[in-house]
């Protein structure tokens, strides 16, 4: 039986140790303070839509596009991120609760 060779063409991946960051540890400590309050307000917001039975649409519809607007402005070069990771959540739960296409 032959044996699996390694490929030593392709780099073995990186841990977060090995990139070196610009940034300080002050500069750090806010940008982690900062992600984990753009995470409690999309749970706020996604637990709101989901539970509170009294929500329109509309005011659904705002309080998402105010979700959008605060982590743009918390991160203004991350739009891409938060169209990858929030954006499908928050509208997963409009179709969901609105019955929406």
């Amino acid at each position: 039986m032959g044996s699996v060779q390694p490929n030593w063409e392709q780099p073995a991946p990186a841990s977060p140790a090995h990139f070196s960051s610009s940034q300080s540890p002050a500069e750090l400590e806010e940008e982690s303070r900062k992600i984990r309050r753009l995470q409690m307000v999309v749970s706020i917001v996604s637990q709101v839509i989901a539970q509170d039975a009294a929500l329109t649409v509309e005011e659904a519809s705002t309080m998402v596009a105010d979700t959008r607007r605060l982590a743009l402005g918390m991160f203004p070069d991350k739009e891409l991120a938060f169209n990858l990771i929030f954006w499908p959540r928050l509208q997963r739960l409009m179709r969901e609760r609105y019955r929406m296409q």
